[in-house]
């Protein structure tokens, strides 16, 4: 069902859909024998403030990376891809997404942009930016979980889907193979899907990355428990966990952990919770895989796509793979 929104953006999830879903994340998560939580929490809007500082460190590559390689491709993705419409998902705050809509407007294909995310507050900003940059082009935004409601998105057009910012990276395991198989459904003769994708390399680059000297990644990791304490009346006393980025070599990702600094008891009245953490234990916050051409390209193809063109930098450090149906 589609729930009116802000002026531009129609409403798949709304709030209740959320908390329902941060409930059972935090029931399911911290009852685990390792606990996790899933990285979406990360991104309320101090969060993400802390994420854009971190984009602009020196030791965090992939986002300038990434810029750079949609800066200088971006054109020739437009035309490989031969698409009418952008739809992006994950879409944020669109500053990347500006290096595709020109491509495609010089490529004579532009018609329309479709930025999906799970934050309104972020769309609202993203299409009033791109309707003010690009008169005339179609924008409406969607609030939408991409794990549950790909097929329900708009059609507009012949699309190109992209899924930037190696966000692929967050999905493992069986989670990737349903995201994946997902995107093929809905992925139309004629249309393409970008992913944008950290690749492996030096572990030491890897965990500099996430674990900086100045302590905004640490920052941004105890965030998420900022966010149980608002909105389920948690009592983590944030301060009490230390930041841990770990690189695991046999699956290729980054962990990102919170290591509990001395024993002690957390409240969750929403879930009517009481949880206890050993001195030393880990909470598991973000994976981040990292990945290699031949087994993406297989994951690729299992799940229905072909693919199509990459692109990367020089030293190899971020890829850009356009796949399509076979």
């Amino acid at each position: 069902m589609t729930i009116a929104g802000p002026d531009g953006i129609d409403v798949l999830l709304d709030p209740a859909d959320l908390r329902s879903g941060l409930l059972a994340d935090a029931r399911a998560g911290l009852t685990a024998e390792q606990k996790w939580l899933p990285p979406k929490y990360f991104y309320d809007a101090r969060g993400s403030e802390l994420f854009e500082q971190i984009t602009a460190l020196e030791e965090y590559y992939p986002t300038r990376t990434e810029y750079a390689l949609l800066e200088r491709y971006g054109g020739e993705i437009a035309r490989a891809a031969g698409a009418d419409t952008l739809l992006e998902l994950g879409a944020g705050s669109a500053r990347k997404t500006r290096l595709l809509l020109d491509g495609m407007a010089r490529a004579g294909h532009l018609s329309g942009y479709v930025p999906v995310d799970v934050s309104s507050e972020a769309l609202a900003e993203a299409v009033e930016g791109i309707r003010r940059e690009y008169s005339g082009l179609y924008v409406r935004g969607v609030v939408a979980d991409i794990e549950h409601q790909l097929a329900q998105l708009p059609t507009h057009d012949t699309r190109m889907i992209a899924l930037l910012g190696s966000t692929l990276g967050n999905f493992c395991g069986e989670d990737r193979t349903r995201l994946l198989a997902g995107l093929a459904d809905v992925v139309q003769p004629g249309e393409s899907l970008l992913l944008g994708v950290d690749l492996v390399k030096d572990p030491t680059r890897l965990v500099a990355a996430y674990d900086d000297p100045a302590g905004v990644t640490a920052e941004f990791n105890r965030n998420v428990l900022y966010v149980l304490n608002r909105e389920l009346g948690a009592d983590f006393d944030p301060a009490a966990f230390e930041h841990v980025a770990h690189w695991d070599a046999d699956h290729d990702w980054i962990e990102m952990r919170l290591r509990a600094t001395a024993e002690m008891r957390v409240r969750l009245p929403a879930l009517d919770l009481e949880i206890g953490f050993d001195r030393g234990e880990h909470l598991r916050t973000e994976i981040s895989a990292k990945f290699r051409r031949p087994p993406l390209e297989a994951e690729l193809v299992r799940a229905g796509l072909e693919p199509l063109q990459w692109w990367s930098d020089e030293h190899y450090d971020y890829g850009l793979v356009l796949a399509g149906r076979p």
